[in-house]
């Protein structure tokens, strides 16, 4: 077994005999004065801008997930990459509860500092077990930067946290199954990006790292991949795409792969047993094939209809550059009917790297994302809006504008797990173009949208509601 370093934090009040001052300077576990999203750019520019970049405090559609709702206190609890200062860049892994009771919400709390980290790479997900305890996996980036598990000192609070492990981990995506406990679905840089998942009973003793997928051409050395995953009840299920020769801005090709015994076994949409790791180009798993066809596959959300069948949403496009040259990149949803995979177009846009969710109720499905191509064309993200279903992804609808008037793209729209009104999914806005201010918001499922504060003074405090007129410009500010 993979042995865990539990180590109490609030115990750590070690003193300089010498000189009479603690060995942290800077309390552990502090708030923040407000919500203010880390901003970041990749860097690998072209004639349309840089590959991505802007507000990613809720990026990546690899961080899975961000939020969680708990009926038992009636909170969500939503992690994010954030700053301290609307002039910094350096990355705070940051935890925030909003109380439905009340409809405010908490200063934020930073769980751990990346220590001048301006990497969103490195931003947080989320988890709850069966006793309350919140727990936060920081993404690390290979093993340059380790990836770190913080469980909270108490049930359903989130002012102090334990920090459990130190370890190789990066895209962490923890499924809690009560009864069972972790399965940990993540990424190593072991050739170039693969797929690997733990399992644990309780958090602290962690099972060895398994590889699920790492797919290599013949006379290929390098596999690579990205997944996004889901759960309903005792089924944790994932779409991945591949990488031809670990070359990340070729990925292509539409896998999904699940389980239903807690990892021990892993299966096809049939239910057909797949060897792990998943080494050939043609398993069962396959989904839609791409590759042929030159178009690259960026993965988005994945969710279940009414029978437990996936559904997963995702871009497609001819090439990994912005701009027009590439064309416009196609929203899908694709789904397992019980017999076959079903894919339907949603809408187009003008990026891969816009993203919303996908929400499933019966017939009904819902998509929320950036799909309006403004204010900054051709960059990351856009103005939101809210697309309807209701013959099971066949055809869709617009039908609500979230925002308009913005100053800035909004983009990486999150869905929270167990999502109540109003907090529903949020996410941040950022210009793509230049550095700027990044603020996140919220919303509901009939589109409402509210502003987490930028600046607080008080412990807890009521957002306010978006003005979506002809003044939300002013609001957005």
């Amino acid at each position: 077994m993979k042995r865990s370093q539990q180590i109490i934090l609030s115990s750590l009040f070690l003193i300089f005999s010498s000189f009479g001052q603690q060995l942290f300077a800077q309390e552990k576990f502090p708030t923040a004065d407000g919500y203010k999203g880390i901003w970041f750019t990749l860097g690998q520019f072209s004639d349309f801008g840089d590959k991505y970049s802007g507000g990613l405090g809720t990026y990546t559609a690899k961080h899975v997930p961000l939020a969680i709702h708990a009926p038992e206190v009636n909170r969500t609890f939503f992690v994010y990459g954030g700053t301290r200062s609307p002039e910094e860049k350096h990355l705070l892994c940051m935890i925030g509860v909003f109380d439905h009771e009340t409809g405010m919400v908490s200063k934020p709390v930073v769980v751990h500092d990346k220590e001048g980290v301006d990497d969103p790479h490195d931003n947080p997900s989320l988890a709850i077990d069966e006793q309350g305890y919140i727990w936060v996996f920081v993404s690390g980036r290979g093993r340059r930067r380790m990836g770190y598990k913080y469980r909270s000192s108490e049930p359903y609070r989130v002012d102090s946290f334990d920090l459990i492990s130190e370890e190789e981990m990066t895209y962490p995506q923890p499924k809690f199954i009560p009864g069972k406990g972790f399965l940990n679905l993540f990424t190593k840089y072991t050739g170039v990006r693969e797929l690997y998942m733990e399992t644990s009973p309780d958090g602290l003793e962690w099972s060895p790292d398994q590889k699920v997928v790492a797919i290599k051409r013949n006379g290929d050395p390098n596999s690579g991949h990205y997944q996004v995953s889901g759960q309903q009840g005792n089924k944790i299920g994932f779409f991945c795409n591949w990488h031809p020769n670990g070359n990340v801005d070729l990925r292509t090709n539409l896998y999904y792969f699940q389980t239903t015994d807690f990892g021990q076994t892993w299966t096809d949409s049939e239910g057909n047993e797949v060897e792990i790791p998943v080494l050939n180009l043609t398993s069962s798993g396959l989904v839609r094939e791409y590759f042929s066809q030159k178009r690259n596959v960026y993965l988005k959300d994945v969710n279940f209809d009414a029978d437990g069948n996936p559904i997963g949403l995702y871009v497609e496009g001819i090439g990994h550059q912005p701009g027009p040259e590439n064309g416009p990149r196609s929203w899908h949803v694709v789904h397992w009917d019980g017999n076959s995979w079903q894919d339907h177009l949603i809408t187009q846009s003008d990026q891969n790297y816009d993203m919303g969710s996908l929400w499933v109720e019966e017939n009904e499905w819902t998509v929320i994302g950036p799909t309006a191509n403004r204010p900054q064309a051709w960059g990351a993200g856009g103005e939101v809006q809210l697309w309807k279903s209701n013959d099971q992804g066949k055809t869709w609808e617009m039908s609500r504008q979230l925002t308009k008037g913005s100053k800035r793209n909004h983009n990486y729209i999150r869905r929270v797990v167990n999502g109540s009104d109003p907090f529903y999914y949020f996410w941040a806005d950022g210009d793509p173009n230049e550095f700027s201010q990044s603020r996140l918001y919220f919303g509901d499922s009939d589109g409402n949208v509210w502003k987490l504060p930028y600046e607080m003074e008080e412990d807890w405090v009521k957002p306010k509601r978006w003005k979506n007129n002809l003044f939300s410009r002013w609001f957005s500010r």
